[in-house]
C-alpha cells in the first residue's frame, strides 16, 4: 500500500476543500491554521485507519458459524472418518477450520499429538489474527504525543511573537496558542478514533479465539468417541 500516496490525496482533498463551504472548509481552515504538525497527525489518522479496515476485512472473511460447521465435521467423521473430515476443513474458510485440519492431520498419530497440533496451531492461527494491532496501538499513542509536540512549537511560537514585539497582546500571541491549542485537539481527536475500531477489532478477536478454543475440545471429543468406536 502507497501510504505516502495516500496521505498526498487526502492534502489535495483538503486543499479543493477550501473552495468550498460549511464544516469540511472550516477542517481545512483549522488543519493549515494547525502548522507543520498537522501533517503526521493526519499521516497517523490515514495509516491507523488503513490497518483497521484491512482488519476488519479479514476479521470478517474469517467468521464462521461454528456451530453448524462443527456439526458437519463429526457427521463427516462418522461417515466417512478422519480424511473426510479433513477434506471438510480443506475447503472451509476461516481459522476455526484451518485449526481442525492441523489436528485432524496428526489424528492417526494418536490423540495426544492431534491435541497438541491443535494448541500450537491455535497460538498461529491468534498470531494471524492480532497481525496488525500493534501499529494501530502505536497510532493511538504517536498521535497525542504528535499534538503535544505542536503545542510545545506553538507556545514557542507565542514567546518568539512576543520577543520580537517587546510587549504582550491577545494578536501578537493568538497564532502561537491557536497551533498549540489546535494540535492537541487534533491528536486527541485521532487517538480517540482509533482507539474505537482498536478494541472493537480486540472484542471481535476474542469472540474468534473463544470459538476455536470451544470448537477445538469438541473435536478433541469427537475423537475419542470415534476411536472408541473402532475399538
Amino acid at each position: 500500500m502507497d501510504f505516502s500516496g495516500v496521505i498526498s490525496s487526502v492534502l489535495n482533498i483538503i486543499a479543493q476543500a477550501q473552495d468550498g463551504g460549511g464544516a469540511l472548509n472550516w477542517l481545512a481552515d483549522k488543519y493549515e491554521a494547525g502548522g507543520f504538525f498537522m501533517h503526521p497527525i493526519l499521516g497517523c489518522l490515514v495509516v491507523g485507519l488503513a490497518f483497521c479496515f484491512e482488519r476488519l476485512w479479514t476479521l470478517t472473511r474469517s467468521k464462521t458459524n461454528t456451530k453448524k460447521f462443527i456439526v458437519q465435521v463429526k457427521k463427516a467423521l462418522e461417515e466417512g472418518g478422519v480424511e473426510q473430515a479433513k477434506e471438510l476443513c480443506a475447503n472451509t474458510r476461516g481459522p476455526v477450520a484451518s485449526v481442525f485440519h492441523a489436528g485432524l492431520l496428526r489424528a492417526n498419530e494418536g490423540l495426544e499429538a492431534a491435541e497438541k497440533a491443535i494448541i500450537a496451531y491455535g497460538g498461529i492461527e491468534m498470531g494471524f489474527l492480532e497481525r496488525g494491532l500493534i501499529w494501530i496501538s502505536l497510532f493511538i499513542s504517536l498521535a497525542p504525543m504528535l499534538g503535544f509536540t505542536g503545542t510545545v512549537q506553538g507556545m514557542i511560537n507565542a514567546f518568539d511573537a512576543i520577543k520580537e514585539a517587546a510587549q504582550i497582546s491577545p494578536a501578537i500571541v493568538a497564532d502561537g496558542i491557536a497551533v498549540a491549542l489546535l494540535t492537541t485537539l487534533f491528536g486527541l481527536v485521532v487517538a480517540m478514533l482509533l482507539q474505537v475500531f482498536y478494541n472493537y477489532l480486540v472484542s471481535r478477536i476474542d469472540s474468534l479465539v473463544g470459538d476455536m478454543e470451544e470448537a477445538s475440545i469438541e473435536l478433541i471429543d469427537a475423537l475419542y468417541e470415534l476411536q472408541g468406536g473402532k475399538k
